[in-house]
């Protein structure tokens, strides 16, 4: 029988499945009665479900991370799919695909590597394209940046997400580089490439999407400052010349203020024409690409709009159908 996909229920659905559990927690509801709460995922995306009448023994059955074949039923609960349980119980992992548990975008890898080898190759500033050429020939680096998410739940949230968002990002550089010519589109382009590279370090590998110890204790924007720093040293050893110091100045102030706004994490706000538009276009791509992840993961079907977003603090329209 074909496996059912979180991505696949809807209202009323049978579940009768196995996925990844994480997130288990035993709670008492109104009455002090305990109810088990799991969340359960596979490469399509994730699911909470609860269980009543729960028990410590029940609990300690299994771990998160631990993959569980679970029977219910799916219902629309405030707009959202949930699974109310009547049965949990590992599987042996031995017994498992693993690819059918990992998350992925839709775009091919490999087609996006290659867009971001031909776009780095055609670098006409040699510092820059000696830089970047000096990430693409680290396989260690490469195989992480071609499989880490660019986040754990607002945007490109799967495996290739961040090579996804990284290569959007910099087509849209070279894109509107040349309507500011007191831009510097090359500049924006490499600025594109590397800022983010801290979340190959911030972001674990493993099957559940969550952060490392370094990511939460450091964070991306100064993990990629160190990376940034390193990969310079990599480059001026390879060539035996040292990069102009200013460049290497605007490429770190891009990474460190690439989130535009003190409250949104940034140590400093964008103060180059590079920085600024680094700064929009990074909003633009991940807004857009999370406005509709979140239209076509909607269970609601018979309406066309969303559930509240409270992080939005909107609705979104799905349109209708004609």
């Amino acid at each position: 029988m074909a496996r059912r996909y979180v991505s696949q229920l809807n209202d009323a659905s049978q579940v009768s499945e196995v996925y990844r559990a994480s997130g288990k927690q035993l709670r008492p509801n109104r009455n002090g009665n305990l109810y088990l709460q799991v969340r359960l995922s596979d490469r399509t995306g994730s699911v909470m479900a609860m269980i009543w009448n729960a028990n410590d023994r029940l609990y300690r059955s299994f771990q998160n991370g631990d993959y569980v074949y679970i029977e219910g039923t799916a219902q629309v609960y405030n707009g959202t799919i949930q699974v109310i349980a009547t049965q949990i119980e590992r599987v042996e992992p031995v017994t498992i695909n693993e690819e059918e548990f990992f998350q992925a975008g839709s775009a091919d890898i490999g087609l996006l590597t290659d867009r971001l080898t031909e776009m780095v190759r055609s670098l006409e500033n040699v510092h820059l394209r000696n830089l970047a050429e000096c990430f693409l020939v680290d396989e260690l680096f490469m195989e992480r940046f071609r499989q880490a998410p660019a986040g754990i739940r607002i945007h490109h949230a799967y495996r290739g997400g961040l090579l996804e968002h990284v290569v959007s990002l910099m087509e849209l550089a070279q894109l509107i580089g040349p309507r500011y010519p007191g831009l510097d589109t090359e500049l924006l382009t490499v600025g594109a490439l590397i800022h983010d590279i801290g979340k190959t370090v911030e972001l674990s590998d493993s099957i559940e999407l969550e952060y490392t110890d370094e990511g939460q204790l450091i964070g991306h924007v100064t993990l990629g400052i160190g990376l940034l720093e390193k990969k310079c040293c990599e480059t001026e050893q390879l060539v035996g010349e040292a990069l102009p110091h200013d460049l290497v100045l605007q490429l770190k102030h891009m990474i460190i203020s690439h989130h535009g706004e003190y409250e949104f994490g940034s140590p400093k706000l964008p103060m180059t024409p590079e920085a600024i538009a680094l700064h929009y276009l990074d909003s633009l791509d991940s807004q857009v690409q999370s406005f509709v992840e979140l239209i076509e993961g909607d269970p609601n079907a018979d309406s066309c709009w969303t559930p509240y977003q409270a992080n939005l603090r909107r609705k979104l329209y799905k349109r209708r159908g004609e």
